[in-house]
């Protein structure tokens, strides 16, 4: 029996919230951005619910238990070794990894990407003063690859110095395995890389399958190789504003510690520090039901597309909770077709475009929703295509 209701419908107008009312349009069925419409694990709500009874919200700290709820977190999960002082916290992803490049970098460095890709590495490279090289990846009938040929070219550059991965992937739903996380690797460390991972999705999985940390591929290497993550995308607490950095290079850590302070990006909530805390050690349970709630959706999904419009392909979902779909044979760009499903349908997706596709006609779709959302959205769709 299911413990948590995922199906509850929680109208989220007018609570300022950017998925539901960046669109004035109260009848537009939001599934773009990446933030999902599941109420928070009851830990996470009474965490945060007993910080504000106070009513008081100054200045907070970062407690020894956060780090410690981290690294429990980590090696429990996925018998990934962190050790509390390698640990910086911030307020968000996309801050850190600025501050990561510019603490690190030099003029012009290059910073290898795996395209498409989550759309705001690339504002957060180029506003470092590095340059974006893009790696693309291979897609054929339905599968993504990497393109290792290409990768080993472009490490090979004089100013090639990172590699920022995003695993696992963001848009594709790719969950990159062991085998070709080596491969990565070995490229990295023959041209002596700095590895930026990014595994914020890497809970979102389906039960039973496996997610590989990049720092336990090659622990010889991890004093190059900087982890990115944070509980809001697992447990929906983006809004309170709270991640953290991991990185074993002692030198490497000061220099990123001085650009956090630097960017200011260095204080945190009280409140995201609660929630973090609650998140990661009393709701594993509440992750497994999640990850089975969105394997059903993307079953109604594959199974809409595959009725209605064979044509189309769904990406293989093997993490995220975010759908990639093909649907060049509209022969519309992404673009259009977004601005076709918001006029016609009142349905507002996430183009390809926006994450720089080498393949047109793609579309992403945020699943994390109630089945009646998703239902519904469908439906609208049909109307429209």
């Amino acid at each position: 029996m299911a413990k948590y209701n995922f199906d509850e419908i929680i109208d989220r107008h007018d609570t300022y919230s950017c998925k539901w009312d960046l669109v004035k349009d109260k009848d537009v069925l939001p599934l773009w951005v990446a933030d999902m419409d599941f109420k928070v694990a009851p830990p996470i709500q009474k965490a945060v619910e007993d910080l504000a009874k106070h009513g008081i919200y100054g200045y907070g700290i970062v407690p020894d238990e956060y780090y410690k709820a981290i690294c429990s977190f980590h090696k429990r999960h996925y018998n990934c070794d962190i050790s509390e002082d390698s640990i910086i916290p911030t307020p968000c992803m996309v801050g850190a990894i600025s501050a990561i490049l510019q603490g690190l970098s030099q003029c012009a460095d290059e910073v290898i990407v795996q395209t498409p890709a989550y759309n705001n590495f690339f504002s957060c490279i180029k506003n470092s003063g590095c340059q974006i090289v893009e790696n693309k990846i291979l897609y054929s009938d339905g599968i993504f690859s990497l393109d290792f040929e290409s990768l080993e070219k472009q490490a090979k550059s004089e100013k090639a110095k990172f590699l920022l991965l995003c695993n696992p992937h963001n848009p594709t739903g790719r969950l990159w395995t062991r085998q070709e996380l080596e491969r990565i690797l070995a490229i990295c460390k023959k041209h002596n890389l700095i590895v930026i991972a990014d595994e914020v999705h890497c809970d979102i999985r389906p039960n039973g399958s496996v997610f590989t940390s990049f720092l336990n591929i090659d622990k010889s290497y991890n004093d190059r190789i900087i982890l990115i993550r944070s509980a809001s995308k697992t447990f929906n607490t983006a809004g309170l504003k709270n991640a953290y950095i991991v990185c074993q290079n002692k030198e490497f850590l000061k220099r990123i510690d001085r650009q956090v302070n630097i960017n200011e990006i260095c204080d945190v909530t009280s409140f995201g520090v609660a929630a973090t805390i609650a998140a990661y050690t009393q709701c594993d349970d509440w992750i497994i039901e999640l990850n089975d709630y969105i394997q059903e959706n993307y079953q109604i999904l594959c199974t809409f597309i595959k009725e209605n419009y064979p044509d189309f392909k769904v990406a293989k979902l093997e993490s995220t909770y975010l759908a990639w779909i093909d649907m060049s044979k509209l022969n519309m760009s992404s673009e259009k077709i977004k601005s076709l499903l918001l006029k016609k349908a009142k349905v507002l997706i996430n183009d390809g475009d926006m994450y720089r596709s080498p393949n047109e006609g793609f579309i992403r779709i945020n699943l994390g929703c109630t089945h009646k959302t998703l239902k519904e959205a469908l439906n609208r769709f049909k109307k429209a295509i």
